[in-house]
């Protein structure tokens, strides 16, 4: 991810919902802040939540995909218990800290390969 030009790495999982997210890679998003432990943003379309858990409960660092409204939701600090509707893409690897500035964020979110 390219954050207002910082460079975060993320790792997603292989599950449904984080390959129908990497579908749509490479993706321009302005984040918002959201609860002061989260960064949203809505997605072009809704994402596949094929054998995903009815919910979870998310840890700082947490890529996630809050199903009830399609949006993406980057957890900067740790969720408040188990949200219902709440998928796991994947989790933030370096750079978190970029993803912690106040305010709204512009993101590119692109694919790596080794």
């Amino acid at each position: 991810m390219d954050v207002d030009g910082d460079v975060v790495t993320a790792t997603l999982d292989d599950t449904a919902a984080s390959r129908d997210f990497a579908a749509l890679l490479p993706l321009s998003l302005t984040l918002k802040e959201y609860a002061d432990i989260e960064r949203i943003a809505d997605l072009p379309r809704k994402l596949s939540t094929a054998g995903a858990p009815a919910g979870m409960q998310a840890k700082t660092g947490d890529i996630t995909y809050y199903a009830p409204w399609g949006n993406l939701a980057i957890f900067v600090k740790g969720g408040n218990g188990t949200s219902r509707g709440l998928v796991r893409l994947g989790h933030v690897d370096t750079g978190l800290p970029a993803l912690q500035r106040l305010g709204s964020l512009k993101v590119r979110i692109e694919r790596i390969t080794d």
